[in-house]
């Protein structure tokens, strides 16, 4: 085992010598910039190992590979490791080590995204901030994250996803942060995680991972009693609703007609009024969120009264956008239970009319599956929207009254065929449904 650890270290220790010389990672033969490394990386479909000589003929300096046969002793440019991933992980770590940035991490079961670039606008303010792009959040995009730190930059903020126990384990092992946050914690992947306790234990593992460093702490929702319990013992920086005598930073939401405006303020200081681009009440805890990571780290008011205020969500998460035809609340990057009801409640409260609601499965539920969908058509029932439509197996299963589509090319017929005008139209579902096609049809 010591031998073997011996081994990685060195290994990495040369991968590093290299990285020094050719700062760019890629994993894909289709992206290979002049001078880059290429890591041959396995998928349940492909194996990367046979397109080494091709990414070298492409651009790439060094190729990295872990199956022998792949490996030329007459090409130096081709470095043989025992295992491509553990080697980027490890090489992204040593990285992030020897650059030293301090990291936050984030993640949760909703709003980890918009959560993570809010702060990450909010401390641009100030800070030189490197931040994880779109959803490279898991085992081989957090790496990919961490090696694109500089010595220019001043904070880094790591998104970190999960679908299975143990997972932010990992990736908390790879980017070492120095704090983090836990956005909330809801019922998703439940199929991975087996039930909603499951959820909590792996996003905790980031809190797990602070406890063992020094000067190490947690920012944390003030009212979420899921979270303070399973972040005792940590040093914590507290936002949140209401009035806490112990919130650093507290707000409410003004309106949402439809675009979420709220105050907010540091501890008993005058209050800021801000209006955003974003759809849902929901989205003033990750709004709240960053305001507090930005005052503990010395941003100043009225610097993020300007960053909440300019921020445009991106990746059809909150988004409303007006076509021709109709207004759409798109919202089609993911669902599950948590993140839908929130919406359709949001969508319900909106004071704006008609209203019509495209919605797909909610994936990855496993046992649960069916129930969950059953809850979100009883809520359906009675929301007294002017137009349902579901999309999917699981709502196809469940007892509805409303239409349904086996998927999304049948909406699109249905779509050429009505022609849907005048509505304002939530659009959400799992990302697989592939609902994203439907906005320029609306």
């Amino acid at each position: 085992m010591q031998d073997n650890m011996q081994e990685q270290d060195m290994q990495t220790e040369r991968l590093y010598q290299l990285f020094e010389q050719h700062p760019i990672v890629t994993t894909d033969t289709r992206d290979c910039p002049p001078g880059s490394i290429f890591f041959a990386l396995k998928g349940e479909t492909f194996d990367g190992n046979k397109f080494a000589k091709a990414a070298l003929e492409k651009g790439c300096s060094y190729a990295v590979v872990d199956e022998a046969e792949y490996a030329d002793s007459d090409d130096p440019r081709i470095i043989l490791v025992g295992d491509c991933l553990t080697a980027l992980q490890l090489l992204a770590r040593h990285h992030r080590r020897t650059i030293g940035t301090r990291i936050i991490g984030v993640t949760g079961t909703n709003g980890k995204t918009t959560t993570k670039e809010l702060i990450a606008t909010v401390l641009g303010e100030k800070y030189n901030v490197l931040y994880t792009q779109g959803n490279f959040n898991n085992h081989i995009g957090v790496p990919k994250t961490l090696l694109r730190l500089t010595r220019e930059h001043d904070i880094a903020v790591v998104e970190m996803g999960a679908n299975h126990p143990g997972e932010i384990k990992t990736l908390t092992s790879i980017a070492e942060p120095d704090c983090g946050i836990i956005t909330n914690v809801g019922k998703a992947h439940l199929e991975g995680f087996g039930n909603f306790e499951g959820v909590i234990r792996t996003k905790g593992e980031l809190y797990d991972f602070l406890r063992t460093r020094n000067d190490s702490l947690a920012f944390v929702d003030g009212g979420n009693e899921h979270l303070l319990n399973i972040a005792k013992g940590l040093e914590l920086v507290k936002y949140g609703i209401g009035d806490g005598d112990d919130l650093l930073v507290s707000g409410e939401v003004v309106a949402c007609d439809p675009f979420l405006r709220l105050r907010w303020r540091h501890e008993k200081g005058e209050w800021h009024e801000v209006s955003t681009h974003l759809i849902g009440s929901y989205n003033i805890y990750n709004m709240l969120a960053a305001a507090c990571i930005g005052m503990h780290f010395g941003v100043s008011q009225q610097e993020i009264d300007h960053a909440l205020s300019n921020y445009v969500p991106s990746n059809n998460r909150s988004q409303l956008t007006e076509t021709e035809h109709n207004h759409l609340v798109v919202d089609t990057y993911n669902a599950n239970p948590t993140s839908m009801d929130a919406a359709l409640r949001n969508f319900r409260d909106m004071q704006v009319s008609p209203k019509m609601a495209i919605l797909g499965d909610m994936r990855e539920l496993g046992d649960s599956s069916l129930e969950e969908h059953r809850r979100v058509v009883d809520f359906l029932k009675s929301s007294g929207f002017d137009n349902v439509w579901l999309v999917g197996d699981q709502f196809g299963q469940a007892d509805t009254s409303f239409r349904h589509f086996k998927d999304v090319e049948e909406v699109k017929l249905a779509i050429a065929d009505q022609k849907p005008e005048g509505y304002y139209i939530l659009i959400k579902g799992s990302n697989s449904l592939k609902l994203f096609e439907l906005p320029p049809l609306l």
